[in-house]
């Protein structure tokens, strides 16, 4: 991820825009002012959090990102706009890394080409055992190629020796991740043996990948680890295929497994993504909230699931943040109407999406469409945390 997306990820434009003009205030989806690039009686000036975006409709006629508007107000060029939201998002930027807008990283090339060399090996013979897993999944030959799909083969050094073979330096192959550190001493390949799953950012670009163990090796999943492009708190899978969908329907749906999704996206539900870790991270949500203006969190209903929804809700949702913020007067750009878009889908106690989907794909939709509204959700879950029957566990559920 580049690092101005990185920032985008983690900033509402809405919260930027307001430190600058205090007297902005909602209207409908938007968000209104009087501009305040130049002088007018009447609001020409809007913030669509939707897109992201502002534009003055009066004198000035222009309009951009976050990025634009602080240039704009602070009378800085790019890099002075970085640096200042950087600050803000809590964005560290390395010296010795500028910001290069569209032009490709070093490290996409190698990306690109580890995905040839895992689909190869999915194709050939030694590949037969990640072949029977994904047939048995229901896996279609279609979903293997767009969500590219490959496998690692299970010896020690052979993604690092035929990445050499291209005149690529093993230090570019531990740079994207894909190789150990030679600290750690024989330099190795990171994933042996491995169903894999590429990792892209909402842009496509291959990022990273995720390989799931075909034996009762430990870790089941091992995500490639925190590289320059690489950070799965900043990402969520098939972001990059689902976001049209889900501009389009205006609702993002949120699972936790990769498999999920592929099952999700072979029936028609396109708009489905899965967290790359067991709850959503506040960045992960901010990327949501660009795209999407409504929400259903489908996890699973096993106790590990609700509470990696629960801790979803209270840290990276703030929903508690927001129960206190709608019970107060006076802020002109607090949003208690959020939590009316967000929705927790009840799984039944067994079943997982990818088993739903694939059993029922009907049964899916009537599933999301009952989503439980998040207040309703919450008062059962945390009271099934509490003993209601005593007066401490009603001090501490209220």
């Amino acid at each position: 991820m580049a690092l101005s997306d990185d920032i985008k990820a983690r900033l509402d434009i809405v919260d930027v825009v307001a430190q600058y003009v205090p007297e902005l205030k909602q209207s409908g989806r938007n968000f209104t002012a009087r501009c305040p690039f130049h002088q007018e009686r009447s609001p020409s000036f809007v913030v669509f959090p939707e897109r992201q975006t502002w534009r003055c409709f009066g004198a000035c006629a222009t309009g951009g990102d976050l990025f634009s508007f602080v240039m704009k107000a602070d009378n800085v060029e790019f890099t002075g706009a970085l640096r200042t939201l950087a600050q803000r998002a809590g964005v560290s930027i390395p010296e010795h890394r500028r910001e290069q807008g569209r032009s490709k990283h070093p490290l996409l090339a190698v990306n690109d080409q580890a995905l040839r060399f895992f689909q190869d090996a999915l194709a050939a013979e030694r590949g037969l055992l990640a072949r029977d897993y994904l047939a048995k999944r229901g896996v279609s030959d279609e979903s293997v190629l767009r969500f590219g799909l490959g496998y690692s083969p299970s010896t020690g050094d052979e993604l690092l020796r035929h990445m050499q073979s291209l005149g690529i330096t093993q230090e570019q192959v531990r740079e994207a991740g894909l190789v150990t550190s030679p600290e750690t001493g024989t330099v190795r390949d990171m994933f042996r043996g491995r169903l894999m799953f590429t990792i892209r950012d909402r842009d496509g670009n291959i990022v990273g990948f995720a390989g799931r163990a075909l034996d009762e090796s430990n870790p089941k999943y091992l995500n490639t680890p925190q590289t320059a492009l690489f950070d799965k708190r900043s990402l969520l899978y098939a972001m990059s295929q689902a976001k049209e969908s889900i501009a389009k329907e205006g609702l993002a749906v949120v699972v936790e497994g990769y498999m999920d999704v592929i099952a999700a996206h072979e029936h028609g539900y396109q708009n489905v993504v899965a967290s790359m870790g067991t709850a959503l991270t506040e960045q992960q949500v901010a990327l949501l909230k660009q795209h999407a203006k409504a929400f259903v969190l489908a996890l699973d209903p096993d106790n590990a699931g609700q509470e990696a929804t629960l801790r979803s809700l209270e840290g990276s949702w703030n929903v508690f943040g927001q129960f206190a913020a709608s019970g107060r007067r006076g802020g002109l750009y607090q949003r208690p109407d959020e939590l009316q878009s967000l929705r927790i889908a009840l799984l039944p106690l067994g079943k997982d999406p990818d088993d739903l989907i694939r059993q029922d794909p009907g049964q899916w939709r009537i599933l999301v469409d009952q989503a439980q509204p998040v207040v309703e959700y919450l008062f059962d879950a945390l009271s099934r945390r509490t003993d209601l029957e005593s007066s401490a566990g009603k001090a501490e559920l209220a």
